[in-house]
């Protein structure tokens, strides 16, 4: 299990310098009149990498705001991430050592000490001394098998997950599951073929900064083909604010993390009482031609249509030279269209192979370079 994506902030006690130029200040009125005190915030910066790779910050006054893909950064992809909430902040950390070089004052994600509470309660939090999660996404992958991810995932479409419905994408790579008012405002489940998501989202990307011949390339579609060689498909819960919230998982440093072990567990045991099987059908004319029958498409489609005639009932007149060549390919197959069609045993289709699907669980090959952080965790 690893992470790719972490939403975080931190209030701190020195004002944030104003990354791109760009600022706004925030005055109160008062009957009349604008009160002192206002504090220097900034719009949201998007920091680009070397790879196609980003994060947004936002500096409001004292507290920052940071979310990104931290097992992206610095790579072309995240088929294998992060394992830990605390190397992902290491990493967000090391580019905001990078982003604030030049100025006097560099932030860095702390662990929490304390939790803060509404003055008069001794249950409501409204924040803490350290780095406040306010999104996850957890990750898992698994195989099932080249060639079997669109069956793979339609079957398990059909299983609901905590109360929600499940939604089979429309090019049948994913499945994702939301409320019955499409709503997903504490988990969001999905589970998606992970090569057909990284020829869409990043393969033209990749190419057009780097070059279709450049080494960035090669090594991602060698990800690519190695997914769709296994079948490889991709768990992923979104965790949204109030779901962390609600199971005490947003203070860095003070929450056990160890729950989303269990979560994603629950998660990836969807499958456990569902039986799929890949199955692999011929029609007529495609038996006609992979058999060696007809030699042309053309001629496996002309026979073929006997077929289909006589299972409506059609007699054919035998003597006709034309018949007797197609009876005599169909005869092959096991159509014999001289006697009357029995539809009860007739099909138009014959199942040629049929595999039961297996999913497990899969581990980095030796050639792929994991992630790395340079450790420096702040207490």
């Amino acid at each position: 299990m690893f992470f790719d994506w972490l939403g975080i902030e931190q209030t701190f006690d020195t004002p944030l310098p104003v990354l791109d130029g760009n600022a706004y200040i925030r005055v109160v009125v008062e009957q009349g009149e604008i009160t002192e005190g206002g504090s220097l915030a900034s719009p949201a910066f998007s920091h680009r990498g070397s790879f196609c790779d980003s994060v947004l910050i936002r500096a409001s006054g004292h507290c920052l705001v940071m979310s990104g893909n931290p097992s992206r950064w610095g790579r072309v992809e995240n088929l294998w991430g992060l394992r830990s909430i605390d190397l992902c902040v290491e990493k967000f950390n090391e580019i905001l050592r990078e982003i604030y070089a030049d100025f006097d004052f560099i932030p860095q994600f702390t662990k929490c000490t304390r939790v803060f509470y509404e003055d008069g309660s001794a249950m409501k939090h409204i924040g803490a001394d350290g780095a406040i999660i306010k999104e996850l996404h957890v990750t898992k992958n698994f195989t099932v098998g080249a060639g079997n991810e669109r069956k793979y995932l339609s079957a398990i479409s059909r299983l609901p997950y905590r109360n929600s419905v499940p939604n089979l994408f429309t090019n049948g790579f994913g499945v994702d599951w939301k409320s019955k008012k499409g709503n997903a405002s504490l988990i969001y489940p999905c589970i998606y073929a992970k090569a057909n998501e990284l020829e869409l989202h990043s393969l033209d990307k990749i190419i057009k900064t780097f070059g279709p011949e450049s080494d960035e390339v090669e090594h991602l579609k060698r990800v690519i083909d190695l997914c769709w060689a296994v079948g490889l498909v991709r768990y992923e819960l979104k965790l949204k604010y109030r779901y962390l919230q609600r199971n005490g998982l947003t203070y860095w440093g003070m929450s056990d993390f160890a729950k989303l072990h269990l979560l994603m567990d629950e998660f990836t045991d969807l499958d456990k009482t569902l039986s799929v099987s890949n199955m692999t059908f011929e029609t007529i004319s495609q038996q006609l031609y992979s058999s060696g029958i007809v030699d042309s498409t053309r001629a496996a489609n002309t026979t073929a249509m006997y077929a289909y005639q006589w299972m409506h009932g059609q007699e054919f007149d035998l003597n006709k030279s034309q018949t007797k060549t197609h009876r005599a390919r169909l005869r092959k197959i096991g159509i014999d269209i001289a006697r009357p069609c029995n539809v009860s045993q007739f099909s138009p289709i014959k199942m040629v192979s049929c595999t039961e699907i297996h999913r497990q669980e899969i581990m980095p090959p030796s050639w792929y370079q994991l992630p790395s952080t340079g450790l420096r965790l702040v207490g």
